[in-house]
Formats: C-alpha cells, structure tokens, sequence
C-alpha cells in the first residue's frame, strides 16, 4: 500500500499540501480532485519521484512498478503494436535478450530457458494479442497497428500514449485527463478495462461521469489539505456538502464563543478582580484552533447576453457531401437547425463530426450539395484549435476590445470577470496562461458576439469541473441554436434535447439518449452477450423515450430561464440593500442638516426592502413548480 505520513510539498515555492496522513490500498481506485494549481499534477510528480517532500514521508513499495502517460511521443519509425509492447518493460527486456541469444548462438541454455519460464509467467506469449486488444478498445483499426508511430497526428500519439500505459503490468497507474484525446466510444471500453484494474489507480479527470464509472475513492485537495472521500465523484460531492454544512455551523458556534470570551476580556480585563479570569480567558483565546468558515463559491458565472432577432431555420443543408479535395467522407441528405434546437453529434473520431461541424460553419468542406444561411445569422464556433487563433502578447481584454471597439472597458471587465479573468490577469498577455484559461477565453470571446447558432467542437478540453458546470447551466439557458460535439457525456445528456449519429459515411437521427447509444456500442462489441430484441419494439421505445425527455425539458425550460432572470434581480436587489445599509450605518447621516438625505435613504430602504421580498416570493413559487415536475434524466 501507499502511506502518506504528516506529508507537505510544495513546487516554485508555493505551499500545495500540508500535513496528509492516510492510506492508498490496491483495490484502491482514486479521482484527484481540486481546483486548477491546488497541486493535483505536483502530487503526481511526487509519486513519481520527480518532486521531494519538504515534509513528512511518502512511503511506497519498493517493488512496485508504477505505469504514466507520457506527454511526448518522438516520431518514431517503429510500429504502433511495437510501441505499445514496449509499455511492458520486463517483457521487452526478455524479447531483447532472447532475440540477441538467438541471434548470437549462446551456450548457456539454462539461462534461455529461465527467460522463457519467466516469459510464460508473465502471459509474454498472449502479449501481442493484448496489446492489439488495448489499441482497438483506443479505436485504432487493424490496419493501423502496423503504422509508424510518426504518421499519426497528436491526438493519436496521445492514445498511444494510454496504450502503452495500459500494456505495462503495473502496481500504480497514474492517469491525467486520460479522456482529452478520446471519443464516446473509447472513453466507454476505458471505463470498462479501469473498473477492472487490479493495481492502485489514481486518476485526474474532469469529467463527472468518467469519475462515477471507474474511482471508488475521490481525494481532494482543498485548503492545503488532502481529504479522501468513499465512493465515485456524485457520492463524493455529497458528503463534501454535509462536511460543509457541518463545518459552517462549528464556525458560526466557535464565532459566538470567541465573541463571548472576548466581551469578557474586555470588560474585566482592567479589574484587579476579575484580572485572573481575564488571564486565563486570554489564554484559552489562544489555544483555540480557529475553524474556517465554509466556501464554496465558483469563481464563474456567465450567460448568453440577449440575441436579439434569429431567423427560423437558422441554417438548412442539402443532399451535400462533405469531405477534402476531391474525397468525399460523409454524406448528408437533409439537416435544418432551428432556433432553439440542441443536437448532439455521435460518432467515433474520423468517422466525420469535426467534418460536418465545418461545413455548418462555413461551407469549406461542403464538396457539392447546398447550404442556406437564414438572414441575420450569426455563428459563434467553438474549434478543437480555436486555442491558436488567440494572440500571445494580447490580454483577454484586448481580445475582446478588438471584437467590440466601442464596448466600454469596465463592461468588458465585468463579464470577463465572471470567466474568473480578473484583476491584473484580465490585462496580462494570454500566451502564459494554462489550457484551461486559454479555452474560458475563448469561449467567452464567442459569447461576447451574441451568436444564434453555437457549434461547439469539443469545447471542454482542459475546463475543469467548476468551468463544466457552468457552461453547461449557461447551455441550458440559451436560446439560439445548437450543434455540439463533446466527450463530455454530462454536458452532452444536460444540454442536447436530439442526437445526429455520424457514422459509416452517413449523417441520420439517432433514436435514442446517450445511454441508448452506450448500449448499442456494447451489443455490437464482439465481446457482448444480449438476448435478440425487436428491432420494431427497440425503435417505438426510443422514440416514446425521445417524446417524453423532450416533453419534460420544453416544461421545464420557462421555468429556469424565469428562475434565472430572478436570481440576476435579487442579486442586484441585494447589492443595493448592502449599499443602502452601509450608507445609513456612517454616523453623519442622522446630523439635523442631513435630515431629507436620511428620508430619502429610508424610503430607498423601505422600496428596495419590498421589492427583495417580492422576487424572493416569486423565485421561491417557481423553484416549488420546477420542483414539482419529473427529472430529466
């Protein structure tokens, strides 16, 4: 097992985590949780041994062989079965030695046939078999586990990459956003071959669902403290509530205890009487471990600003086929997108999303066929590189200001802070900023353009959970159109109402949710078992499913929309209370010459006191009607 003792680290000089006791067993299955820069990657690099303690001990076996992705794949001319198989070191140390005995004639027979007992010991002979199996469940065909590893773009070497992780035979398995590069198909058959990994997993994913499927244990890092949590991301987020509500009520009880001992205090302290008790009050003041208030805040909070006028359709293809050059990849009969709608694209990589995205975009890879834009249309495109578009010596406010010149600089400042681009940052250049904060930045530079049709090519690529979230609540309450392709099934089953299968060189509607489309990847796997079932009786399921999810959204969707509007209200209500309180809190207010300034506050005051409870009133009748309606599952 893992021993964490009293362990602190820290990396260029900024204390990560102090004082982390607990065990990881190897049946242990970890999601790394915390916020961006809390230290999920520095703990890593520590259980690699590439970062010291400053602290404490970290205690792992010394036998134990211990599997990670690497970030960097060289453009090797060897195979990608061949690169895979490397991922088992002893095993290709065997190969090596046996192929050079071979090779060289050797005389000592004895030692070719203890490589060869250690070779059956360690399944060395079913290796290939399991290493094809590995690239195949990462959606490499067979023709392309021959390929070198240099003729494989990024995001296949990344895959590789993962394989070659997966092949090594290991006690510790250390996963970093190991979905980023993959497709539905290729995260679902990951989840499978993790839930049974036999080592001691630790993975860093952001997405909700991938947590739940695979970890049984989350750690999360928060405050400086490691705190390990039973159970998958949904259990974890639970508990960490009850933790919450918990810690809350010990600090507003240790805030009245400490306000009571200081009343003491300062009442008798200056007492010959009572100077002992003062003492001793003083004292226990001291001593007193301090509780900090809960908070939980997310630092994000955007929406869709209003689009004003949107044609219907918003766009129309025709009979197109799509493709590059003079190869045609997909064909489309007929696809109308109308205000309003969300559709999902499905399919695995290279069969043609990023494709169609394209051609929804801006005809380039529209090869015959026609396409329609409605008038007054205005897309915002989210690309997979959308990233390199931004401009590394400009700040976030610049990209926006370049947008929209005659925009004031304190709007701008404003909805980029609720990107969490604030202060200083929102004027520093952008070429140092991490991932994540490059893809919030250009999402927000596509919601600043107010676009009626949003097509999003897998938009949370280095988002976190917090950033997630709030994209998609601000999905939720859009109102143009949408076409989306993600990884991200959470964000996918929240925020798409239809799903467009894009597969085998064909564009159709697919019948069905998410958990529709994972079920029929694991009936037409050549491993699953399912009894027959009426193609018919299948078909009329999914659509009255279909018919009854849709329902329940377009029900649902008035009520969130009103509900956010409310909160937006009774967020200003509340700021200008808190004004009007601080300006009738200063004591020259109530001098005899500031008599009709005092009125006019109070009857402000009295205004602003029932207006809050009138929006309060409302939000909370339409939160008891949402509450009243069937769930969206």
């Amino acid at each position: 097992m893992i021993q964490f003792k009293q362990l602190t680290f820290s990396r260029a000089g900024k204390p990560l985590v102090e004082g982390a006791s607990f065990q990881l067993h190897p049946s242990h299955r970890v999601g790394l949780t915390g916020a961006n820069g809390a230290g999920k990657s520095s703990l890593f690099a520590l259980l690699r041994g590439e970062l010291v303690a400053e602290a404490g001990e970290l205690l792992i076996p010394q036998q134990w062989v211990i599997a990670h992705v690497a970030q960097e794949t060289p453009a090797l001319a060897q195979s990608a079965l061949s690169y895979t198989l490397e991922g088992d070191e002893e095993l290709h140390a065997l190969q090596v030695n046996l192929a050079q005995a071979e090779a060289n004639g050797t005389q000592d027979p004895i030692q070719v046939a203890e490589w060869h007992q250690r070779l059956a010991d360690i399944d060395g002979y079913s290796a290939e078999a399991r290493a094809s199996a590995l690239l195949a469940g990462l959606g490499f065909t067979q023709s392309q586990l021959s390929q070198a590893v240099s003729d494989f773009s990024g995001g296949w070497r990344m895959r590789l990459n993962l394989a070659r992780a997966l092949m090594c035979r290991s006690d510790l398995l250390l996963l970093d956003e190991p979905t980023n590069h993959l497709d539905i198909e290729a995260v679902i058959w990951l989840e499978g071959w993790l839930s049974a990994y036999r080592g001691t997993l630790l993975l860093i994913s952001h997405d909700r669902e991938f947590l739940d499927n695979t970890v049984n244990h989350i750690l999360h890092i928060e405050q400086r403290q490691l705190s390990l949590y039973r159970g998958g991301y949904s259990d974890f987020e639970r508990q960490r509530a009850e933790k919450l509500v918990l810690q809350q009520a010990s600090y507003q009880k240790q805030q009245q205890q400490i306000a009571h001992l200081q009343q003491y205090i300062d009442r008798f302290r200056a007492k010959a009487t009572k100077a002992r008790q003062a003492q001793s009050r003083i004292k226990a003041l001291e001593r007193m471990e301090r509780i900090s208030a809960a908070h939980v805040d997310s630092p994000f909070s955007f929406g869709f600003r209003d689009l004003g006028a949107a044609p219907d359709p918003l766009l129309v293809i025709n009979q197109a086929a799509l493709g590059y050059g003079q190869q045609t990849l997909v064909k489309l009969a007929h696809l109308a997108i109308r205000p309003g709608e969300r559709i999902g694209l499905l399919g695995k990589n290279g069969a043609g999303k990023s494709t169609l995205i394209k051609a929804l975009a801006q005809s380039e890879t529209l090869l015959a066929g026609e396409r329609v834009e409605g008038k007054d249309l205005r897309i915002g495109y989210f690309a997979q590189h959308q990233l390199e578009q931004l401009i590394a010596e400009d700040s976030p406010l610049m990209h926006l200001q370049r947008l929209d010149p005659k925009a004031r600089e304190q709007e701008l400042l404003d909805f980029l802070g609720g990107f969490d681009f604030r202060g200083e940052m929102a004027k520093s250049p952008c070429g140092p900023f991490s991932g994540g904060e490059k893809s919030r930045l250009a999402l927000a530079m596509l919601i600043w353009q107010r676009p009626n049709l949003i097509l999003l090519d897998e938009p949370t690529n280095h988002l976190d959970i917090e950033m997630r979230h709030a994209l998609s609540m601000a999905l939720q309450a859009y109102e143009g159109g949408m076409v989306m392709v993600s990884h991200d099934r959470t964000l996918l089953a929240t925020c798409c109402e239809k799903f467009v299968l894009v597969a085998e060189g064909q564009v159709s509607v697919f019948d069905g949710d998410l958990e529709d489309y994972k079920q029929s990847l694991l009936q037409s796997a050549p491993s699953a078992m399912s009894e027959p079932t009426s193609t018919a009786t299948k078909q009329n399921a999914y659509h009255q499913q279909k018919a009854d999810r849709q329902a329940r959204l377009q029900a649902r969707r008035p009520l969130l929309k009103s509900l956010a509007a409310l909160e937006k209200q009774l967020a200003e209500l509340e700021q200008t209370k808190q004004s009007l309180d601080s300006q009738l809190a200063e004591s020259g207010i109530y001098e005899a010459s500031q008599r009709e300034a005092l009125q006019a506050l109070l009857i402000a005051q009295a205004q602003n006191q029932k207006q809050l409870d009138t929006v309060e009133s409302e939000w909370l009748s339409l939160q008891e009607a949402l509450e009243a309606l069937p769930e969206v599952d």
